[in-house]
């Protein structure tokens, strides 16, 4: 992983994983352990999600370019669906709090995105190719070949 993308994924991951820390810490001492489950879960499902859709989306950038824009929409959409699904699978199940769980998955993942857009606005992305000549030519000026 370019130390580009491992920046981004950090940028994004650490403000996640604080922020489920504390939807554990907070849904422990509302709903008890079951609470504390249902958030640890929640939060870890969020993360997983959206890192590999992180990770799809800068592999499309560097293979596909043509295809970034409908693949983002895409995966968003997926994703979003994906856990809607897992929303309603768990809804009615004992293992943990189904609300501490839903709540922590919804603030994992908006935490995630907002993370997201601030280290994309922070990063220093060249929209011109500094090594390329005139007319997409690679060579520096002076060079034979």
């Amino acid at each position: 992983m370019p130390s580009s993308d491992a920046r981004n994924l950090l940028q994004t991951a650490v403000p996640t994983a604080a922020v489920g820390v504390i939807a554990v810490a907070v849904s422990g001492a509302v709903a008890g352990g079951k609470g504390a489950i249902g958030a640890a879960v929640g939060t870890v499902l969020a993360v997983l999600f959206m890192g590999i859709g992180l990770y799809v989306l800068q592999w499309t950038a560097k293979s596909l370019p043509h295809l970034f824009q409908a693949m983002g929409l895409l995966l968003y959409v997926a994703q979003l669906l994906l856990l809607l699904i897992f929303v309603g699978v768990f809804k009615d199940t004992s293992l943990f709090n189904p609300k501490t769980f839903a709540f922590s998955l919804v603030v994992a993942t908006v935490v995630w995105m907002a993370a997201q857009a601030r280290a994309h606005m922070k990063a220093k992305i060249f929209y011109v190719d500094p090594d390329s000549g005139p007319r997409g030519e690679s060579q520096k000026a002076g060079s034979t070949s």
